[in-house]
């Protein structure tokens, strides 16, 4: 929604058209602010920092800390799925908060069952 070409981002905003401004539809980690962030602050790129933080403050976005209830799921899933620790921790989020959906561009997380996973 904030970085990439218009051509990568079309089909995330077409997914989120529905959510965008209703209080609470989205839901993500606290993870997912930090990796977001990461590289325009060492880059000290100021301006996509703001529509980091303009996307992240948004009445629809839930951002869940990672509980030791996440942790102790991510590291099933990882075992099970052998799963990055970071794709673990997002998808043990979406698991935990009762997600309808996980979505995602990595194909590779298509084969994880406990949330259904929509590949963007």
């Amino acid at each position: 929604m904030v970085e990439g070409d218009a051509a990568t981002r079309a089909p995330l905003a077409a997914r989120l058209a529905s959510s965008l401004g209703v209080p609470g539809s989205l839901v993500t980690s606290r993870l997912s602010r930090l990796e977001c962030r990461s590289k325009p602050l060492r880059a000290g790129d100021v301006a996509t920092l703001a529509q980091f933080d303009v996307f992240f403050a948004g009445v629809e976005i839930v951002l869940v800390e990672v509980s030791a209830a996440i942790v102790e799921r991510a590291t099933d899933l990882r075992a099970k799925y052998n799963l990055k620790t970071p794709d673990a921790l997002h998808y043990a989020t979406a698991v935990e908060a009762g997600a309808s959906v996980f979505l995602t561009g990595d194909r590779a997380l298509s084969r994880c069952s406990e949330a259904p996973v929509e590949v963007l």
